[in-house]
């Protein structure tokens, strides 16, 4: 299996911080935010990644990870021209994704403690579709809140005012090759982006998206408050 990460994207809530440097190579724990995905990766036995990079800072990129030998894993890289949503930004997998192929896509910016490998192993055993991974949260109205019935998410709902639950869709997607399929018959949303809920939605309406629930901590550091929370996570954690 292959794995996609995405580290494109402005970083407005990290403003001024990413008016120099994108905000996925900024400093967490130890190392810039972009080594914990990789190593999740490596650790789960994906080794060919592709990073999906924006133009800011893509020079650091280069400089900082190379081909990817030192972390023991294969990177490609693709430039995203212009912020155009997750989805928009996941379309440039597919000439990296052979056809037939299952593959697992992380955002960047969310970083956690658990192992991959159970998802991972979750979904090449799922025949088709594609898997999310779930965690509990203490505000669910600021996520995307899965609808879930029989053992499946039928639908997830972005930032409702009133969540069926405490649970919202983390950064961690799983999908087979279908997925591009729907993202090139998707339109963009009110904001001028190609939405991954959308796509997400798609699988849940064709009964087709499982899903995996976290057991540990997971922030989305995307603001200064969880940056400062990441970092001491994580510099405990080495």
């Amino acid at each position: 299996m292959k794995g996609v990460l995405l580290a494109g994207g402005t970083g407005t809530r990290l403003r001024p911080l990413t008016n120099v440097v994108n905000k996925h190579l900024l400093p967490v724990g130890g190392y810039p935010m972009i080594y914990y995905g990789i190593r999740r990766l490596k650790e789960a036995g994906i080794e060919d990644i592709l990073i999906v990079i924006g133009k800011q800072s893509a020079g650091l990129y280069i400089d900082y990870l190379g081909g990817g030998s030192e972390l023991g894993v294969r990177l490609t890289y693709k430039v995203q021209e212009k912020a155009g949503g997750i989805a928009e930004a996941l379309a440039l997998a597919s000439g990296f994704i052979e056809t037939g192929e299952k593959f697992i896509v992380l955002l960047g910016d969310n970083l956690f403690s658990d192992s991959l490998l159970p998802y991972v192993e979750a979904f090449s055993r799922q025949p088709e579709g594609a898997r999310v991974v779930l965690t509990s949260v203490e505000d669910a109205r600021r996520y995307g809140v899965p609808v879930i019935s029989d053992g499946r998410i039928v639908s997830i709902i972005e930032k409702p005012s009133e969540p069926h639950s405490n649970y919202c869709v983390t950064g961690i997607y799983m999908y087979d090759t279908k997925v591009f399929e729907h993202i090139a018959k998707l339109s963009p949303s009110a904001r001028g982006e190609l939405e991954i809920t959308d796509i997400n939605n798609r699988y849940a309406a064709d009964g087709l998206l499982a899903y995996s629930v976290m057991k540990d901590w997971w922030t989305d550091a995307g603001t200064f408050e969880s940056l400062m929370e990441a970092g001491r996570v994580l510099r405990e954690g080495e």
